[in-house]
């Protein structure tokens, strides 16, 4: 348990002050940049660093739920997921680079929150573990397409990030359904929703 304790302190410390890389070839990366206005990029800059800090938070969020998890199976899952959430973390940084802006400031904050937030999930069992991931994942994925409608039509580089993105948490959300993920409270997924509101308007500006 301390020698997982050791690894995931020092993934949590990467994830917020080291650049992610991705296995995966960059879903932007044979398409051209476009020609943007100075409110365009701002506003595409804004989403691109909300994506970024709530891929913060999701790796945080599978870190607590896999310490937690009883099913080695599960543990496995979650943590094959948050691997691609560190390919989404090189993409979102090094687009918010290109548009000339930096990653939120409240990323450390998100960080230990959602990190809270995943081992308490774990703690009440592995269906309820998952059952949070597939909602998370069902929120993120609509979350995404709302920035696939916000997101300048010339902007194709971003798009394009968006887009792979989108299509990962969905997959995330079928695994954790496939594992008997259990259908939470109305009540809880209103507070989710709440919680990622308040998360969205903090690191687009910031």
């Amino acid at each position: 348990m301390l020698d997982n304790l050791i690894t995931e302190f020092d993934r949590g410390l990467r994830t917020l002050f080291s650049s992610a890389r991705s296995v995966r070839p960059h879903p932007d990366r044979h398409v051209a940049e476009a020609e943007l206005s100075a409110a365009e990029k701002r506003h595409a800059l804004g989403l691109m660093r909300v994506n970024h800090c709530g891929e913060v938070c999701a790796q945080a969020l599978y870190q607590g739920q896999a310490l937690t998890a009883r099913d080695p199976a599960a543990r496995e899952a979650l943590r094959h997921a948050a691997f691609e959430e560190v390919e989404h973390l090189a993409w979102t940084e090094r687009r918010i680079r290109e548009l000339g802006g930096h990653r939120s400031l409240f990323n450390p904050l998100w960080y230990t929150g959602s990190l809270a937030i995943g081992v308490s999930a774990g703690l009440l069992g592995d269906k309820w573990n998952l059952g949070f991931l597939e909602e998370t994942e069902h929120q993120v994925g609509a979350h995404l397409d709302s920035h696939l409608s916000e997101l300048p039509v010339q902007d194709a580089k971003s798009r394009a990030i968006v887009t792979q993105m989108r299509d990962d948490e969905l997959k995330h959300a079928e695994m954790a359904h496939d594992f008997g993920a259990a259908d939470l409270p109305a009540p809880i997924k209103n507070l989710m929703k709440l919680s990622a509101k308040v998360m969205t308007v903090t690191s687009y500006r910031a």
